[in-house]
Formats: structure tokens, sequence, C-alpha cells
């Protein structure tokens, strides 16, 4: 396997169809977590984590439970349990060794369970023809585990512009969500240059 193509897909995932910014999915978190950068390395390295393990499970159980027994309808529903199950996994842990941390991310981390990025990129996996592909379960992971790099880029960029915002004289009807809004589409235009690159 050509590890140009899986560059590709990494740049791809983190900038060209970065699933946050260009996609607009998983805005919650996004817009929740992203007060102060070390939340939201917090969050977004378990978002990666969970991203990663979630491609690489639901491709397995996909492949070979759901095509074989014929159950594919249940696609969603099992890859929801599968994320949930993984995200008890993921707050867990960083209960156990990082309580701060923990006590940060307070009710956004239970909230990667309905974060629509992770449940999309496991079903834009299934529907890019990885399963039949060659070598689709490296192909798989390696999309989860890019579009968790750009998770983690949006948020990171968002914390920092956050973080500089509360120096600033921003109008008063501006300050807290709708400014972050409007920094959000600002961003999102800055990553829509992404979409004439050639790869």
């Amino acid at each position: 396997m050509e590890l140009k193509a899986l560059f590709t897909i990494i740049i791809s995932t983190v900038f060209i169809n970065n699933y946050v910014l260009s996609q607009l999915l998983g805005l919650c978190p996004f817009c929740g977590v992203s007060k102060k950068i070390s939340s939201a390395i917090g969050m977004g390295f378990a978002v990666i984590f969970v991203m990663t393990m979630a491609s690489f499970i639901t491709y397995l159980v996909y492949k070979y439970l759901l095509i074989p027994y014929e159950i594919v309808y249940l696609r969603t529903l099992t890859f929801i349990l599968i994320i949930a199950s993984l995200v008890q996994l993921v707050e867990m842990i960083i209960e156990k060794f990082s309580p701060p941390l923990y006590q940060a991310l307070g009710i956004f981390l239970p909230l990667i369970t309905t974060n629509c990025a992770i449940l999309g990129v496991t079903v834009l996996n299934i529907e890019s023809g990885f399963v039949t592909a060659e070598f689709g379960l490296v192909k798989t992971v390696v999309q989860g585990l890019g579009a968790g790099i750009g998770f983690l880029l949006a948020l990171l960029l968002m914390a920092g512009i956050r973080e500089r915002l509360e120096l600033a004289d921003v109008p008063e009807n501006l300050k807290g969500l709708p400014i972050t809004f409007v920094v959000a589409g600002l961003l999102a235009l800055a990553f829509l240059g992404f979409a004439g690159m050639k790869i």
C-alpha cells in the first residue's frame, strides 16, 4: 500500500474536509470546550482516541457481522453503541488519571457520545467504499485518525482565538457566543481556501 494514499487521506481530513470547519459536524463540543487551550487539548486527544478506535471497531463489526448476517439496517444503532462504549472507557480513564481535566471537560466529555462528527466519520468510512477496498481497514483507521487530528486542530485554533478575545475590546452585544460564532465562521472560510488544493 502506498504511503502517498495514506498521506492524502490524512491531509484531506485535517485540512480540506475538516469535519468541524468544512462539514460542520461536532459544533457542540467545538463551541463549548474551546474556551481554554488546556481543556481543548484534553478534549481533542479524547476525540482522536474515540474516532480512531470507533473507525477500527465499526469497520470490523460492519464487515464481519452486519454484512454476513444481512443486518446492515442496524448500522447506525450499532455504531452509536460502539461509540458510547468507547466514550465511557475514555471517561473512566480521564477521571482516574487526570481529575482536573475531567472537571474542566465537565458535561462535554459524555457529549462525545452524541458528537455527530464521530458518527459521521464512521458512517462516511463505510460509504467511502473502504469496506470493499484493498487495505480498507488501514484506510478506515487513518481516516479516523486524520479526522480526530483535524478536530484537535480546529479546537486549538478556536481556543487560542477565544483566549485572545477575553483581552480584546469586543462590543457588549457580541460578547460570548455571538463572537464565537463569528470567529467560527471566519475559520470555516479560511479552511475553505484548502478546498482547491491538489494532492
